[in-house]
């Protein structure tokens, strides 16, 4: 989670009203302030209930197609116009067949795309509003829309030649790069991550349509158990009986202030009247930039903060969130929220510059730190959810552990960048005790030991996961 990573480092539709409200039988739609000191107004209103929370809409969206026609639609989509999908396309593919972006059936089309770059939302049928705030979206060129010509489906095909999923009843549209550049970054400035990777080179044109997935999605890289669907992720919090659900969302090895906030969280939800609140800790695992640690080793490294007690297996759900990232602050954050409550969680953990990154040419923060918590809590669509800012944590040097800050003693807390942090590791070095756990540790620094320096010097850089 960029914000947690950055809590260590320096100090069709009716036109209804946009405001009403969707009701719940599970959450207050007022947010509650968990920060600490603070007092909450809303302990007296919370409904306790074992249900979870509904996705958006009321019913999760699933794309992908029954065993009984699998066969069926692979014969078919090697009958009709083929587009190549990149990894991310894939990843995106992923994030729709599954119900993350629910109320979603596809790529979007062009009035969806405009309702998420001018209002962060999509309205549905009924009136209603539901958050919606990145493009999930398929781009091609010239030649693959010529190609096209009048044919009301596509096939999609990765980059082995596989089909992956067919595009029904089509709508191509001009793809306006700079227009959702500017709106989902809030700059286009050079050197944006993202952007680089998956718009600049892409075509003029956008395809949406109604999506039918072939077979999931699968990575065969030792991590597909970790990959639970919103629907199998429901099924676990009913399994464990729980009555709340907060989630956590990170890209970056846990430490002992995530652990920290985690913890707290819980005991502030017992306190408020929940029964059994089970954290989702869920790691992002789709594109990320280089420089981030791999989901391979952060995976290994989350498993030993279990292991290692850090946080109790018994209310904790470790599983991958498949989008990839943008590093679009507080416009990203709301997309990371949206998606949780499809998955059944009715409280997220925000912290300090959420999904933020620096600026690609000027030598500051892209965005302001507080405004992420600040967006979620206005966000239109994101009613029912309890959004749970915290102050910063930082290392405790008279404790000799992360703790929350106290601006009244500066003196006794360090700040330990993320990139501190990797240095650290980098050069085999400790972290002060109390950092984090060994075990969790030592992952971090076997990851830095295996990997291979080239001849300049330059760590080679990381294949998009």
């Amino acid at each position: 989670m960029a914000s947690m990573a950055t809590l260590l480092s320096k100090t069709p539709f009716p036109s209804n009203s946009l405001t009403k409200k969707i009701d719940t039988h599970f959450a207050p739609s007022m947010r509650v302030n968990l920060a600490l000191g603070a007092k909450s107004r809303t302990h007296k209103k919370i409904r306790i209930s074992n249900g979870l929370i509904e996705p958006d809409g009321g019913k999760l969206v699933e794309l992908v197609v029954e065993d009984s026609k699998r066969d069926l639609k692979k014969g078919e989509a090697f009958s009709l116009p083929r587009i190549k999908l990149s990894r991310i396309d894939v990843e995106w593919v992923h994030v729709l067949s599954e119900g993350w972006a629910t109320p979603l059936g596809g790529f979007m089309r062009e009035r969806e795309f405009l309702q998420t770059l001018h209002f962060n939302s999509l309205r549905l049928d009924d009136g209603s509003v539901v958050n919606m705030s990145v493009p999930i979206v398929l781009a091609i060129d010239d030649v693959q829309k010529h190609r096209i010509g009048d044919s009301k489906k596509v096939a999609l095909f990765d980059s082995l030649g596989n089909p992956v999923a067919i595009l029904n009843d089509i709508e191509i549209y001009k793809h306006p790069k700079e227009e959702r550049i500017a709106r989902t970054w809030g700059t286009t400035a050079p050197g944006l991550l993202y952007v680089e990777e998956t718009i600049t080179n892409a075509g003029n044109w956008l395809i949406g349509g109604d999506l039918e997935v072939i077979e999931p999605i699968k990575y065969h890289d030792g991590l597909d158990h970790f990959r639970l669907s919103p629907a199998e992720l429901r099924k676990e919090f009913t399994r464990r009986n729980a009555d709340a659900v907060f989630a956590f969302q990170l890209r970056n090895p846990v430490h002992n202030g995530h652990a920290l906030l985690m913890t707290d969280t819980r005991k502030r939800l017992l306190d408020m009247g929940y029964k059994n609140p089970v954290l989702l800790l869920h790691p992002l695992g789709g594109y990320t930039k280089a420089d981030d640690v791999p989901l391979d080793w952060r995976m290994k490294q989350h498993e030993k903060v279990l292991e290692d007690g850090v946080l109790d297996p018994e209310t904790t759900v470790v599983s991958i969130f498949p989008s990839p990232m943008h590093y679009a602050g507080p416009t990203e954050v709301q997309w990371h929220a949206k998606a949780r409550i499809n998955a059944g969680a009715n409280f997220y953990i925000v912290g300090r510059d959420p999904a933020g990154m620096s600026h690609p040419v000027e030598k500051r923060d892209l965005y302001d730190a507080d405004h992420g918590k600040k967006v979620l809590s206005m966000a239109p669509g994101l009613e029912r959810l309890n959004i749970l800012p915290f102050r910063v944590a930082a290392y405790d040097k008279t404790q000799g552990k992360m703790a929350f800050f106290d601006p009244s003693r500066p003196q006794d807390f360090l700040f330990i960048s993320g990139t501190k942090m990797r240095t650290l590791a980098r050069n085999k070095e400790s972290p002060p005790d109390g950092f984090m756990c060994p075990g969790g540790w030592k992952v971090l620094v076997d990851y830095y030991d295996s990997l291979v320096v080239s001849s300049n010097g330059k760590v080679p850089e990381a294949v998009p996961v």
